[in-house]
């Protein structure tokens, strides 16, 4: 995995051992993570192993695919999903219930080509014009986008319309897609879209439009070592994670 260092301030090594239980034995924890979360979860992973001496091995998948493998029996130590799949799972006895707390809650955007014109999107009838006016649009047909994607065109009565240039996609992020060139528009959350180079954020979905997703975490009931990877899950609700967060373009939970 390749991770960007992000350089604490003095003192703050020592403080997070202390908070986290740094003194343990180091352990390898197993994080299976939605993509939204992904560009937060690389910005502070240095940190959190630099002060305990554990190791993260993330996967990063659409939530809806990560829920189906926890399901299957796949092992790991921490789901970071959307809180109704959290929640889900916590009923299936796959979670240890005790350890869920909410991370971030981030809204959907509108990706499109860096040099390309910048669509109008401020108002809920401005992004029905771009909808109709795109020779092509994407979103992930698994993602947490998914739904509000279905939801909007079926509000706007325009789901004839947009049945032939729509592409639901797997496997490939929809900003992906658009820096590309396969989409003309790309609909995820707003920290997928701001990390990918060759594609630009026009903006959130329009008030009315915006759905927000509630991204969760919590142990799963077969951890190597529940302590260590609660510890994580602190972490990230910690003040100093609230920061990158927003920086990612999403709320502290």
């Amino acid at each position: 995995m390749k991770i960007r260092s992000l350089v604490a301030p003095a003192g703050m090594g020592v403080a997070l051992m202390v908070a986290l239980g740094g003194g343990a034995k180091a352990a390898e924890i197993k994080v299976l993570s939605s993509n939204a979360v992904k560009t937060v979860l690389e910005e502070l992973a240095p940190q959190f192993e630099r002060a305990t001496q554990h190791k993260l091995v993330f996967r990063f998948a659409p939530a809806a695919e990560l829920k189906a493998q926890i399901e299957k029996g796949e092992a790991f130590d921490i789901a970071l999903l959307t809180a109704a799949g959290i929640d889900d799972l916590i009923k299936q006895g796959k979670l240890a219930a005790a350890t869920r707390a909410n991370i971030t809650k981030s809204g959907s955007g509108v990706a499109f080509r860096k040099g390309a014109p910048k669509p109008d999107i401020s108002t809920a009838e401005a992004l029905k014009r771009a909808l109709l006016a795109a020779k092509s649009i994407a979103y992930v047909g698994q993602g947490a986008t998914g739904a509000t994607m279905s939801g909007m065109m079926e509000r706007f009565g325009i789901v004839e319309e947009m049945k032939t240039k729509t592409q639901r996609l797997s496997g490939v992020p929809a900003a992906v897609a658009v820096a590309r060139g396969d989409a003309e528009l790309g609909f995820t959350q707003i920290s997928e879209i701001l990390s990918v180079e060759g594609a630009e954020l026009a903006g959130p979905l329009p008030p009315g439009v915006q759905v927000f997703t509630l991204f969760t975490a919590a142990v799963g009931s077969g951890a190597r070592d529940a302590a260590a990877a609660q510890s994580f899950i602190k972490f990230l609700t910690a003040p100093a994670a609230a920061t990158v967060i927003r920086a990612k373009g999403m709320d502290p939970g």
